[in-house]
Protein backbone atom coordinates (compact mmCIF):
# COMPACT_ATOMS: atom_id res chain seq x y z
CA UNK A 1 0.00 0.00 0.00
CA UNK A 2 2.81 2.63 0.74
CA UNK A 3 4.18 2.23 -3.29
CA UNK A 4 0.51 2.58 -4.45
CA UNK A 5 0.03 5.93 -1.89
CA UNK A 6 3.70 7.11 -3.51
CA UNK A 7 2.19 6.76 -7.26
CA UNK A 8 -0.22 9.42 -5.98
CA UNK A 9 2.85 11.95 -5.99
CA UNK A 10 4.06 15.13 -3.85
CA UNK A 11 3.94 18.55 -4.95
CA UNK A 12 3.92 21.98 -4.19
CA UNK A 13 1.18 22.60 -2.00
CA UNK A 14 -1.78 24.93 -3.48
CA UNK A 15 -1.62 28.17 -3.13
CA UNK A 16 1.97 28.56 -2.47
CA UNK A 17 3.31 28.31 1.55
CA UNK A 18 6.00 28.49 3.06
CA UNK A 19 7.41 26.64 6.11
CA UNK A 20 11.13 27.48 7.87
CA UNK A 21 11.80 29.14 4.61
CA UNK A 22 11.35 26.46 2.21
CA UNK A 23 8.32 25.31 -0.05
CA UNK A 24 5.54 23.31 1.67
CA UNK A 25 4.80 20.46 -0.27
CA UNK A 26 1.94 18.00 -0.15
CA UNK A 27 1.67 14.31 -0.71
CA UNK A 28 -0.92 11.57 -1.64
CA UNK A 29 -4.18 12.40 -1.17
CA UNK A 30 -3.56 15.97 -0.20
CA UNK A 31 -1.45 16.04 -3.63
CA UNK A 32 -4.95 14.67 -4.78
CA UNK A 33 -7.18 16.86 -3.65
CA UNK A 34 -4.84 20.03 -4.99
CA UNK A 35 -4.95 19.06 -8.12
CA UNK A 36 -8.90 18.33 -8.15
CA UNK A 37 -8.75 21.90 -6.77
CA UNK A 38 -6.49 23.52 -9.07
CA UNK A 39 -8.22 21.82 -12.42
CA UNK A 40 -11.48 23.65 -11.22
CA UNK A 41 -10.11 27.10 -10.35
CA UNK A 42 -8.53 27.13 -14.01
CA UNK A 43 -10.16 28.55 -16.82
CA UNK A 44 -9.27 26.90 -20.21
CA UNK A 45 -7.33 29.62 -21.77
CA UNK A 46 -5.57 30.83 -18.23
CA UNK A 47 -2.25 28.50 -18.40
CA UNK A 48 -0.03 29.99 -21.15
CA UNK A 49 2.08 26.80 -21.99
CA UNK A 50 -1.54 24.69 -21.60
CA UNK A 51 -3.99 26.64 -23.07
CA UNK A 52 -6.53 23.78 -23.00
CA UNK A 53 -5.95 22.85 -19.38
CA UNK A 54 -8.92 23.74 -16.41
CA UNK A 55 -12.45 23.42 -16.39
CA UNK A 56 -15.32 25.05 -18.66
CA UNK A 57 -17.61 25.75 -15.66
CA UNK A 58 -15.87 29.52 -15.94
CA UNK A 59 -17.90 29.84 -19.14
CA UNK A 60 -21.14 29.24 -17.22
CA UNK A 61 -20.89 32.23 -14.59
CA UNK A 62 -23.16 34.67 -15.61
CA UNK A 63 -26.06 31.75 -16.56
CA UNK A 64 -29.23 31.73 -14.92
CA UNK A 65 -29.73 29.16 -12.19
CA UNK A 66 -32.10 26.20 -14.14
CA UNK A 67 -32.14 22.29 -14.40
CA UNK A 68 -29.65 22.95 -18.04
CA UNK A 69 -27.41 24.93 -16.00
CA UNK A 70 -26.90 22.00 -13.50
CA UNK A 71 -26.20 19.58 -16.55
CA UNK A 72 -24.04 21.71 -18.66
CA UNK A 73 -21.55 22.62 -14.65
CA UNK A 74 -21.90 18.60 -14.60
CA UNK A 75 -20.50 18.16 -17.46
CA UNK A 76 -18.10 20.27 -17.79
CA UNK A 77 -16.25 19.13 -14.00
CA UNK A 78 -16.83 15.39 -15.18
CA UNK A 79 -14.86 16.35 -18.33
CA UNK A 80 -12.28 17.98 -16.71
CA UNK A 81 -11.44 15.56 -13.98
CA UNK A 82 -11.75 12.71 -16.63
CA UNK A 83 -9.32 14.52 -19.13
CA UNK A 84 -6.43 15.96 -16.73
CA UNK A 85 -6.70 13.90 -13.12
CA UNK A 86 -6.59 10.25 -14.18
CA UNK A 87 -5.41 9.58 -10.60
CA UNK A 88 -9.17 9.09 -9.79
CA UNK A 89 -12.66 8.08 -10.92
CA UNK A 90 -15.34 9.97 -10.07
CA UNK A 91 -18.15 8.17 -8.69
CA UNK A 92 -20.54 11.10 -8.44
CA UNK A 93 -21.06 15.08 -9.26
CA UNK A 94 -24.00 16.80 -7.78
CA UNK A 95 -24.46 20.38 -7.95
CA UNK A 96 -26.39 21.38 -4.89
CA UNK A 97 -28.04 24.96 -4.69
CA UNK A 98 -27.19 26.84 -1.38
CA UNK A 99 -29.90 27.36 1.15
CA UNK A 100 -28.75 31.24 2.34
CA UNK A 101 -26.76 32.27 -1.00
CA UNK A 102 -28.67 32.61 -4.38
CA UNK A 103 -25.49 33.06 -6.36
CA UNK A 104 -23.80 29.66 -4.79
CA UNK A 105 -23.77 26.36 -6.56
CA UNK A 106 -22.18 23.47 -4.20
CA UNK A 107 -20.29 21.31 -6.42
CA UNK A 108 -19.95 17.70 -4.51
CA UNK A 109 -17.50 15.42 -6.03
CA UNK A 110 -17.37 12.23 -5.14
CA UNK A 111 -14.29 10.14 -5.97
CA UNK A 112 -12.07 7.32 -5.85
CA UNK A 113 -8.03 6.88 -5.72
CA UNK A 114 -7.35 4.20 -8.59
CA UNK A 115 -4.17 3.38 -6.51
CA UNK A 116 -5.47 2.39 -3.25
CA UNK A 117 -8.94 2.25 -3.35
CA UNK A 118 -10.05 4.80 -1.00
CA UNK A 119 -12.93 7.21 -1.51
CA UNK A 120 -13.16 10.63 -0.42
CA UNK A 121 -15.87 13.88 -1.73
CA UNK A 122 -14.67 17.15 -2.02
CA UNK A 123 -17.23 20.29 -2.15
CA UNK A 124 -16.24 22.98 -4.32
CA UNK A 125 -18.17 26.46 -4.77
CA UNK A 126 -19.35 27.68 -7.56
CA UNK A 127 -20.52 31.03 -7.09
CA UNK A 128 -22.67 32.60 -10.03
CA UNK A 129 -22.75 36.35 -11.19
CA UNK A 130 -19.35 37.05 -11.23
CA UNK A 131 -17.63 36.09 -7.83
CA UNK A 132 -17.74 35.44 -4.11
CA UNK A 133 -19.52 39.00 -3.70
CA UNK A 134 -21.97 39.02 -5.96
CA UNK A 135 -25.49 39.79 -4.96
Amino acid sequence: MAGARKFLGTGWTSPLRFADGRLETASADDCVEQAIWAILETAPGERLMRPDFGCAIHDLVFETPSAALVGQINRAVFTALTKYEQRIEILGIEVIPDEESDNLLKIEIDYRLRSVNSRFSLVYPFYLGGGANAQ
